[in-house]
């Protein structure tokens, strides 16, 4: 017998020991994180439950007549233990797909969690959608870098970097998000006509609830400006290339290179992945290819992100 319960903030305790040993576990999935934009998504999240123990989470957002799991996050699947088995998981979906027609959703949208996030095998859910017809609509592609077996960088990468660090930039942690994000904003605005997810204020909110999840790394001169910078999302296993950017100094002397090369080979030398994000447009129909020719000169290889889709009526 599968139950399923819409969260409530009462539900806040549970479901944030279950995401924290959770097997997909990431802590954007935590309600302190998923709620800093609960004025701009509906949430519509749901517990899973059998026989009455807990065994599943959906981090979830109603859109009209739509369930997205999360519209406010990267990816957003069903998040689940070790104890999960396959044929669990297809009654999961059978009773969630139940729900959903009953609550007069005429579509869902499953954003899966890419595999380098597991901390063991968790595909269940991937199954469970094949099965149930589910049309894979959308891949966004990103690259990652498996830091226990990592692949040299292009001689071109090696090069330059070898000539940045004679540019003698401090790259070190910083807790200066207002005056990175501006560098940020400003970039996205010049080159895309677009505003960055978080504002400035967002983000460092965030990084004070999440210090240990959320970091920023920068390169400055030395007048102590911020040339270049990287914010990292964190994950026990894996670092996350979340805002990358630089000002026009900071791209003439290589102040991202010298952060990324700091990042992988000295700070986060004993996590599993290093992942630059996506690289992709339309919908994973575009692929800019300068952008993924230079995460890939670092040793960078690809891992999807797929999104699919249900339809209830």
């Amino acid at each position: 017998m599968i139950e399923i319960i819409r969260y409530s903030p009462d539900l806040k305790g549970i479901w944030d020991n279950f995401v924290s040993k959770a097997k997909n576990h990431h802590f954007i999935f935590y309600r302190d994180y998923m709620e800093y934009h609960s004025d701009r998504f509906q949430d519509h999240s749901l517990l899973l439950f059998k026989k009455g123990k807990l065994v599943g989470l959906l981090p979830a957002n109603k859109d009209k007549d739509t369930l997205i799991s999360h519209g406010g996050l990267t990816f957003g699947g069903i998040l689940s233990n070790e104890k999960m088995t396959t044929p669990l998981m297809l009654k999961i979906f059978n009773e969630l797909l139940n729900y959903l027609k009953k609550n007069n959703f005429s579509e869902f949208i499953y954003k899966a969690i890419p595999y380098i996030y597991y901390s063991i095998p968790a595909e269940e859910d991937r199954y469970a959608l094949f099965i149930n017809n589910a049309e894979l609509y959308r891949r966004d592609i990103t690259s990652a870098i498996y830091l226990k077996n990592k692949i040299n960088y292009l001689y071109g990468r090696k090069y330059n970097i070898k000539k940045i660090k004679k540019e003698n930039l401090e790259v070190s942690r910083s807790l200066e998000f207002d005056k990175y994000m501006e560098i940020v904003k400003d970039l996205l605005y010049k080159k895309y006509k677009a505003s960055p997810v978080h504002t400035s204020e967002e983000i460092k909110k965030l990084a004070a609830k999440f210090p240990e999840n959320i970091k920023l790394f920068t390169a400055k001169n030395e007048i102590d400006e911020i040339l270049g910078g990287v914010i990292i999302y964190e994950n026990p296993k894996i670092a996350h290339c979340q805002y990358i950017a630089a000002t026009e100094e900071g791209k003439k002397k290589g102040a991202i290179d010298i952060i990324i090369d700091y990042l992988i080979n000295e700070y986060y030398k004993d996590k599993d992945y290093f992942d630059f994000g996506t690289s992709n447009g339309k919908d994973g129909k575009y692929l800019n290819e300068g952008l993924i020719k230079y995460k890939e000169s670092f040793g960078a290889k690809g891992v999807v992100h797929d999104f699919y889709r249900l339809k209830l009526k």
